[in-house]
C-alpha cells in the first residue's frame, strides 16, 4: 500500500493522487484545502509543513555508498519537473544508515528481477535516519508513476504502517531536498504543499464537466491549406487546457480565419523554427475551430507543457475585449469533446498561458472569463 503527496508546479492549485499507480486526480484550492484538511486530521494525522525559509542542503547517501548495481536506466527526465510524486513505502522502516542500505539494496533486487525495472522506482528515497538516498538520481525518469515519470521526481518515504507519519528528520530532509532541487533547477519553484490521501478516501467524485453539445464544428488541416509537417506524438489523454490568445488581428468569417492560420503557421515554422503551428485547436470569433496539429501531436506553446497540455488559441488579441460569444461556446464544446473522445483526462485543470509561462497571453479580458470555467485553477 502506498500513500502520495504531490507538489504541483503552479500558483495556488491543489492535486490529489490517487493510488495504485493511477494519474493524481485535480481539483480546485478550496476544494483540496477541505478535503486533504479533514483527511488529515480524521484519517491520518500526518502533516508535512513546508516552511519556504528552509534551504539547507540534504545529506545525500550515494548509490555507491548504500551497495546498488549499476545504473542501467536510460530514460531521461525533462528539467525543471514539474511535480514532486511522495510515495510511502510499509514494512521498510529504518532508522540507522547500514538498515536503511540493506532494506535498500533487497528493494533493488526485488525492482529489478521481480518486477523487471531497470532499478529502484523512485528517484530518491529517505530514511527516518533523515538521510536521503540516491534512488535513480536527477536526471534518469523513475517508474513510480505511470502517465508522469518524465515530468517528476519520484520520492519514498521508509515507511512502517499506513498512515505512519515519517520522523522530524525525515520529513525535514524531504524538505531540504526539494527545496535544493529547486535551487540547482531540478524543479519547478511553483509548487504547493503537499496534500496527503489514503485509500479509502480516495473514491470521490468527479467534477462535472461543462454543459454543451459534444463536439463542435472543426475545420479541418486540408480545409485550411496546412503545410504537411512531421511532429512528436502527443502523450494522451492530456492532463492540462492552456487558453492563449494569438495577439494580432482576430478574424469574423471562416476565409478570413484560414488565412489567419495559414499565416499563424508560416511564422512559426520559418521564423520560430517549429515543427508545425504552435498550438493544437484555435478558435476564430466565426465561431469555428481549426485544427492546429490537433490531439495526437505535440504542440510548441509552453515549454513543459507541450506534450501534456492541450493549447487552444483565441484568434487576436483579448487584453481589452473578450472574444465573443461564439468563440466562447466553441471552446467550450472543444474541450468538453476532448474528454467525451479520452484525449483530455476528465479531472483536466485548465489554466491560463500567463499561468504557465511569463507573458500576458491570454489577455487580461479573456482570462477573466476562463477563472468562471470548470477546472481553472491559477
Amino acid at each position: 500500500t502506498r500513500l502520495w503527496f504531490s507538489l504541483f508546479s503552479s500558483r495556488g492549485s491543489g492535486v490529489l493522487g490517487r493510488l495504485r499507480g493511477d494519474p493524481p486526480q485535480f481539483w480546485n484550492e478550496t476544494q483540496a484545502r477541505g478535503l486533504s484538511e479533514g483527511l488529515l486530521d480524521r484519517s491520518v494525522g500526518i502533516s508535512w509543513p513546508i516552511r519556504k525559509g528552509r534551504n539547507g542542503a540534504p545529506t545525500i547517501v550515494s548509490r555507491k555508498e548504500w551497495g546498488a548495481r549499476s545504473l542501467t536506466c536510460k530514460a531521461q527526465l525533462i528539467r525543471p519537473v514539474a511535480y514532486v510524486i511522495v510515495h510511502q513505502l510499509m514494512e521498510m522502516e529504518c532508522q540507522e544508515q547500514n538498515v536503511c542500505s540493506q532494506k535498500l539494496r533487497g528493494l533493488q533486487s526485488r525492482s529489478v528481477y521481480t518486477k523487471g525495472w531497470c532499478d529502484v522506482a523512485y528517484n530518491f528515497l529517505v530514511g527516518d535516519d533523515g538521510r536521503v538516498y540516491e534512488g535513480v538520481g536527477w536526471t534518469v525518469q523513475g517508474v513510480h508513476t505511470q502517465g508522469y515519470n518524465n515530468v517528476s521526481l519520484g520520492l519514498a518515504f521508509f515507511g512502517n504502517k499506513l498512515g505512519s507519519s515519517p520522523s522530524p528528520a525525515a520529513l525535514a530532509a524531504a524538505e531540504d531536498l526539494i527545496f535544493y532541487a529547486m535551487k540547482e533547477g531540478h524543479l519547478s519553484p511553483r509548487y504547493i504543499q503537499p496534500l496527503l490521501l489514503k485509500e479509502e478516501s480516495c473514491l470521490v467524485p468527479q467534477q462535472p464537466m461543462m454543459p454543451g453539445k459534444a463536439c463542435p464544428n472543426i475545420i479541418t488541416r486540408s480545409t485550411w491549406e496546412a503545410r504537411q509537417t512531421h511532429c512528436p506524438a502527443m502523450n494522451l489523454p492530456a492532463k492540462y487546457v492552456i487558453i492563449i490568445h494569438t495577439a494580432g488581428s482576430t478574424c469574423n468569417i471562416s476565409m478570413d480565419c484560414q488565412i489567419r492560420v495559414r499565416d499563424i503557421q508560416s511564422y512559426h515554422m520559418d521564423t520560430r523554427n517549429f515543427c508545425d503551428i504552435g498550438y493544437h485547436f484555435l478558435v476564430g470569433q466565426d465561431g469555428g475551430v481549426y485544427e492546429g496539429v490537433g490531439w495526437h501531436t505535440q504542440g510548441s506553446h509552453t515549454y513543459g507543457y507541450n506534450d501534456i497540455g492541450l493549447g487552444v488559441a483565441f484568434i487576436g488579441n483579448f487584453v481589452e475585449k473578450p472574444p465573443n460569444a461564439a468563440a466562447l461556446e466553441a471552446a467550450q464544446n472543444l474541450i468538453q469533446c476532448s474528454v467525451v473522445r479520452g484525449y483530455l483526462d476528465p479531472n483536466y485543470l485548465l489554466v491560463g498561458h500567463s499561468d504557465v509561462a511569463n507573458i500576458l497571453s491570454p489577455g487580461r479580458a479573456l482570462y477573466n472569463i476562463i477563472k468562471t470555467w470548470p477546472h481553472f485553477r491559477h
